[in-house]
């Protein structure tokens, strides 16, 4: 048996990626299917810095959460895709959070803490992105 929490350091890896997975297609899925949600995200946050299609970039960002979610649940890519929300991350620190403060909850609201934890997390996978001896991933 292994030592607390019981699991082995791969299997570890693997549950932090699919948690990461479902984390961002759970906030897709519900951006999606709450009334105004897309239009609120673009109008409250990208049309405050002048982008063109706000609306087009929150799909986007949707999309991307969805298709790299389903990707990082198939161990696809998962370099690149861990790459790209670490990027998408610290694009919502910049234009959104950073300016909240540090703190999400009990000392704050919407600050960079829970953003920057994610992206620890995806450096971490990134890095121990593990793959079978034919090449497919674990």
């Amino acid at each position: 048996m292994n030592p607390f929490p019981f699991i082995s350091s791969k299997l570890s890896i693997i549950v932090l990626r699919i948690s990461l997975a479902i984390i961002f297609l759970i906030h897709a899925i519900v951006r999606i299917k709450t009334k105004g949600s897309i239009d609120d995200f673009a109008n409250s946050t990208f049309n405050k810095i002048w982008f063109i299609t706000p609306k087009m970039i929150v799909w986007g960002i949707t999309s991307f959460e969805i298709i790299g979610g389903i990707l990082l649940i198939s161990g696809i890519f998962v370099k690149w895709i861990s790459t790209g929300f670490i990027i998408l991350l610290l694009m919502g620190i910049i234009i959104i959070h950073a300016q909240l403060g540090w703190f999400v909850g009990e000392f704050g609201t919407g600050g960079c803490e829970y953003s920057f934890i994610l992206i620890m997390a995806f450096i971490v996978v990134a890095a121990t992105d593990m793959k079978r001896v034919d090449g497919q991933p674990l």
